[in-house]
């Protein structure tokens, strides 16, 4: 009997909205997916930095099965007990005060603008500006898209929102000279580690004198963890690397690994500015989404997946770098646990499907940055598996 024909990777009814690989996904276990076809793949990318703990872990998949069949929404007419349950934890991990609690990390970022926005009006500031980042990425609604600094994702869906000022990253002096006699800002937003920019890290004196700039000026911090955050860099928030605490935190991704949801965290400066009828939402903070949160921290904790990430990321890095450090072609390998950027010096987009084809996933950002960023379960075996898969690949596509 001949064995049956390939299932092709079609979504004709699906508006076309991304330039997805030939790949179609059937399941996951651990670090490994398979798609419809059988095919296995060493997942490096996470989709997106979203699954924490992997693809079905047995921890997290028993206790997601007994919420669905409890409650998964009812609505913020009433308490929800793992909001509270999580936003604690939340708070516990960063030294912050209250979570407001939405489904998605553009939802999240859109919070934190409305945050700094009536911080201003509060304070009489008629026209408040924000101050933003040079290829920064926070989302893709109107306001979130002109947050962004890609003029690719802005092209075609003018006018902006106005209100931000743009500086570049990792230069406190552009920052004073931005801001210089200006009364209407009222915030500054950037992620400590830029992921759709090209996996930049913000330096921790960078981050340190932009704290103390905002507490000299009565600035709003808002820090951008939606991607770093949650353990990725082997510290809860990529941010506490350089010992400070921000003002306002949107968190999503990995907060939830793998069922949507996105927050934001206020310290004591932002914690009050919402009041009924200031924000809301319909299925933020809904049972299932909250269950997932308070289960991935526990199982984070328990299974010691900071200290993972921060090892194994460590192994990572420092492979990648031993093997392409002469490498002609290679700008430099970069990031901080496990959130890697490997620059080349040429736009690399073709190495996804490549990867891909070896049995890898990762994505290509900014054009020419390869991006790492897989589950927090990760082992150094499967490290290893993923340097022997990516080097060769690096250096054959830089010798065409």
């Amino acid at each position: 009997m001949s064995a049956a024909a390939p299932i092709t990777a079609a979504s004709p009814h699906v508006m076309n909205t991304y330039g997805r690989l030939p790949i179609a996904m059937s399941h996951g276990r651990g670090c490994r997916a398979w798609d419809v076809n059988g095919k296995e793949y060493l997942d490096a990318l996470a989709g997106i930095a979203v699954n924490t703990l992997g693809h079905a872990h047995p921890k997290l998949v028993p206790a997601l099965q007994e919420q669905v069949g409890k409650m998964m929404h009812c609505c913020n007419y009433y308490h929800v007990p793992d909001q509270e349950r999580l936003a604690q934890m939340l708070v516990e991990r960063s030294g912050m005060t209250n979570v407001f609690f939405c489904s998605t990390g553009l939802e999240a970022n859109e919070a934190a603008l409305k945050l700094a926005r009536k911080f201003g009006h509060n304070k009489g500031i008629e026209r408040p500006e924000i101050v933003v980042y040079e290829k920064a990425f926070h989302g893709r609604s109107i306001a979130t898209m002109s947050a962004t600094g890609n003029p690719k994702i802005q092209a075609g869906f003018g006018p902006l929102v106005e209100g931000f000022i743009r500086v570049p990253v990792n230069d406190l002096a552009a920052l004073e000279n931005a801001t210089k006699g200006n009364p209407n800002v009222v915030a500054v937003f950037f992620e400590a580690i830029q992921g759709e920019g090209g996996v930049t890290p913000m330096t921790v004196d960078y981050m340190q004198g932009v704290r103390a700039m905002c507490d000299q000026h009565d600035w709003l911090m808002m820090v951008d963890e939606v991607q770093c955050g949650m353990g990725r860099t082997g510290k809860w928030f990529a941010h506490q690397w350089a010992g400070i605490v921000p003002d306002v935190m949107p968190l999503a991704k990995g907060l939830g690994s793998g069922v949507p949801i996105g927050a934001v965290v206020a310290g004591p400066k932002a914690a009050n500015i919402f009041s009924p009828g200031t924000h809301g939402t319909t299925f933020g903070g809904n049972p299932l989404s909250m269950r997932a949160g308070v289960e991935t921290i526990r199982i984070m904790e328990e299974d010691g997946l900071l200290a993972n990430a921060a090892k194994v990321g460590e192994q990572l890095q420092t492979q990648l770098l031993t093997a392409l450090l002469e490498q002609p072609g290679v700008k430099q390998v970069r990031g901080h646990g496990l959130m890697i950027g490997i620059e080349l010096d040429r736009p690399c987009g073709v190495i996804a499907q490549r990867a891909a084809d070896a049995g890898l996933l990762l994505s290509v950002t900014a054009d020419s940055v390869i991006r790492l960023v897989p589950p927090l379960i990760m082992t150094g075996a499967e490290a290893d598996e993923v340097v022997a898969i990516l080097v060769p690949l690096i250096k054959q596509f830089l010798a065409e």
